[in-house]
């Protein structure tokens, strides 16, 4: 019903974390990647060098602990949030930059700005959203809307999904601040947490310490658009 889950500490979710800070740091290290929201934000994206089973320095993905089947995975993003996020970039107009600050950058993943006027079009539809922490998240942490992820579902269906979704995803995410309950979601390293695809989410506001906060995101995609419009049980 909330659209989330939180999976606690377990000895090889650890082990797989530690495993993965150090070459998540190096990848970022090495990575040209431009920084976003006034050089406080790396996407990271493919930045993760894990095996398609997840495995990651000798440390396998444990699946059982997560509570889901094996899946073939991507190369991990690395979401890496530095102190003061989310500063106002250059050329960022003020609607833009208080929807990050104080709307947690809100957003439904896959669905993504097309051409030059910025439509959305649902173009990556993903199983599931992984998110495994690899520091403590205190500093700036995961935002969810419970339920909002029922509210997309009962947009989009019965109109076009692979057309322009710009307009339908604007009331429904008006409504999901309307009506869902914001959370902010903190995770030890080792922790992890699992979206539903359909979720509105984003990421709060630094508040406070002096190093990165890193996250590893997986998120396969479905085999097809009708699946993943199907509702996640």
């Amino acid at each position: 019903m909330t659209g989330w889950r939180k999976i606690g500490a377990d000895p090889r979710l650890s082990a797989w974390a530690k495993a993965a800070l150090g070459p998540a740091k190096s990848a970022l290290a090495a990575s040209d990647l431009p920084l976003r929201a006034g050089g406080t934000w790396a996407v990271g994206l493919d930045l993760l060098d894990n095996d398609s089973a997840g495995g990651i320095g000798g440390e396998p993905l444990p699946w059982d602990v997560l509570g889901l089947a094996p899946t073939p995975l991507h190369k991990g993003q690395i979401s890496a949030v530095y102190p003061d996020y989310p500063r106002r970039e250059a050329g960022q107009t003020e609607a833009g930059f208080r929807f990050l600050r104080d709307r947690d950058g809100a957003h439904l993943d896959g669905l993504l700005p097309i051409g030059a006027e910025k439509r959305r079009y649902l173009r990556e539809p993903h199983a599931f959203i992984l998110g495994i922490a690899l520091t403590r998240t205190a500093s700036a942490p995961l935002v969810v809307w419970q339920g909002s992820h029922r509210i997309i579902q009962n947009a989009f269906e019965n109109v076009d999904i692979l057309g322009d979704l710009t307009d339908i995803y604007a009331r429904a995410r008006s409504e999901v601040f309307a009506t869902c309950a914001r959370v902010e979601i903190s995770l030890e390293q080792g922790e992890a947490v699992i979206l539903d695809r359909k979720l509105i989410h984003g990421v709060a506001p630094w508040k406070g310490g002096d190093a990165a906060r890193l996250i590893a995101y997986f998120r396969p995609l479905c085999q097809t658009v009708a699946d993943w419009m199907l509702p996640e049980h």
